[in-house]
């Protein structure tokens, strides 16, 4: 596996591949990688002749607040996942690189991006699109592959390629949970056993969820009643959104309308900020 970190060695690394007609696929992540990312590699590989991955913990996407500071960075065991998973090259840039002293051009999207994450985490968006254009810049990837762990940020990509006419695929890959039904993510290493045991409601007011769409109800005020209950009893969570919205539009709406529709939470435990979603 190669391993690159200017962007013009990325660029002709891709540009080698894509005159010799292979196909790229590139895996955009934050890094400490996790068995959804290995899932999202080989998803990768099978669509692409040729598999990038990019490390990049973007300082664009975080707020003043928030965790960029200790966001994990497993420089060493992302490379061998990668490695192990079959990518051809791993893309891992300096904040240095990607955004050089005097950048002052950021990408917005003004209709999916504003509700949910939107509302609590305003610098998100404009943070993810900024970085994912440029990584799309540098790379030229046919595929562009994503996992349905951030069903919003598909959406808010999605209406980007498709408004900016970006020639690229975008292949989504399902979300993997732990055996326990946790949704993977790399924050999941914050949580002490006892906040672990108590963001699992989260997941359980999921499932009761589509048990209930499953037996005819469709009132979304009902589901989101009956999934807050579930998770308010737990202490140590604080819901920071739950809302049945649009898969497309991210908009909220007011019975479920079957494979259109999806129950998106996101929660505090405690000082951990966690998401997850079911579609229903």
């Amino acid at each position: 596996m190669l391993k690159i970190e200017t962007v013009q060695a990325m660029r002709a690394a891709a540009a080698e591949m894509r005159a010799k007609g292979r196909r790229i696929a590139l895996v955009p992540t934050l890094g400490a990688l996790h068995a959804g990312q290995a899932s999202l590699i080989r998803l990768a590989r099978a669509r692409g002749d040729a598999v990038v991955v990019s490390i990049f913990v973007n300082p664009l996407q975080f707020g003043p607040s928030e965790d960029f500071a200790k966001y994990p960075r497993m420089a060493a065991s992302d490379a061998a996942l990668a490695e192990r998973e079959g990518a051809e090259v791993l893309f891992a840039p300096t904040a240095e690189e990607m955004f050089p002293r005097g950048f002052s051009t950021h990408v917005s999207e003004d209709h999916v991006s504003k509700p949910l994450c939107g509302v609590s985490r305003p610098a998100l968006f404009r943070g993810v699109l900024t970085c994912w254009l440029k990584l799309l810049n540098i790379v030229q990837p046919a595929v562009l592959v994503m996992g349905e762990k951030d069903p919003q940020q598909i959406a808010v990509v999605r209406q980007t390629v498709r408004d900016l006419l970006v020639p690229v695929e975008i292949l989504t890959g399902p979300m993997v949970r732990d055996a326990d039904g946790l949704a993977l993510s790399a924050r999941n290493a914050y949580l002490t056993p006892t906040q672990r045991d108590e963001a699992l409601s989260v997941h359980r007011a999921l499932v009761r969820a589509k048990e209930m769409v499953d037996a005819g109800v469709k009132s979304a005020d009902r589901i989101v009643a009956e999934a807050t209950h579930i998770i308010a009893a737990k202490r140590r969570l604080r819901v920071i959104y739950i809302s049945v919205v649009n898969h497309d539009t991210m908009e909220p709406m007011r019975e479920v309308a079957p494979g259109q529709c999806l129950l998106a939470i996101a929660y505090w435990v405690d000082e951990v900020r966690l998401t997850d979603n079911m579609p229903l």
